[in-house]
């Protein structure tokens, strides 16, 4: 697949012929995705709408599927720009308010890709600029452990988080828009939080293990003095994160 080309296709006009079929067969196939649905961007409908024959999509995409994963990657191009721009401030509780806010407002905004980005099955997980939003979530999330303000490892309150935001958007978007309920979001997105965030309004108390576990390991991990080896910091790890884990601390 040579979706790889096409991503500054956007700001860069000086490219080849074939670089400027490929935006014009991907902007079709995101026009009749966003309009009709995985269903509408067959071969044949793309290469109508883009005014090429369906050989041009062929030598570029290589076949349907290639063709889909290239516009999901199109359609996610500009959501991904917004999480990497997003500003990040002392307050990082509140950034992850903000990037929950975005990844459903995309979801619901663009449903199909949303579903070809996070739902459809393939082989080796979510493709590279979903893997990326999911990694944003991912350090958003770690700067809490590093305030010590988690009550699990990052990686489970990273899986709780975007399960949680996965399962809004894919309710959300299976109701048509009269039926959702626009306050449902920030309950959702509240919850999660006080699930996976100490209280802070509390003095910290020895049972507070876990939020400390996660912030000696973001610590640990941050350290570059070379205090340990690199096997000895994964064991270390492993262990914070075992502590950080524990059910019913």
């Amino acid at each position: 697949m040579k979706f790889v080309i096409v991503g500054n296709m956007k700001r860069d006009k000086s490219r080849t012929t074939g670089a400027d079929a490929a935006e014009k067969v991907l902007e079709a196939a995101a026009d009749l995705l966003s309009s009709g649905g995985v269903d509408a961007v067959s071969t044949r409908a793309v290469a109508a709408a883009a005014g090429v024959q369906p050989p041009t999509i062929y030598r570029q995409f290589g076949d349907k599927q290639g063709l889909l994963d290239a516009v999901t990657g199109f359609v996610l191009q500009g959501y991904l720009q917004d999480k990497r721009s997003a500003v990040v401030t002392d307050d990082p509780i509140q950034d992850l308010r903000d990037s929950w806010d975005l990844h459903v407002n995309f979801g619901l905004t663009h449903p199909d890709c949303y579903i070809l980005a996070y739902v459809e099955p393939r082989p080796g997980g979510m493709p590279p600029l979903a893997r990326e939003s999911f990694d944003i979530v991912h350090r958003l999330i770690a700067r809490i452990g590093d305030h010590g303000l988690l009550r699990m490892s990052v990686k489970r309150a990273v899986e709780f988080t975007h399960s949680a935001a996965m399962g809004l958007v894919l309710h959300q978007i299976r109701v048509t828009h009269d039926e959702r309920d626009p306050q449902l979001s920030e309950i959702m997105r509240e919850n999660a939080i006080a699930a996976i965030v100490t209280n802070r309004s509390r003095r910290r108390t020895p049972s507070d293990l876990p939020g400390r576990a996660v912030a000696l390991r973001e610590a640990l991990l941050a350290d570059a003095n070379g205090a340990l080896t690199p096997t000895e910091k994964a064991m270390m790890a492993e262990w914070l994160d075992r502590l950080a884990d524990r059910v019913g601390t």
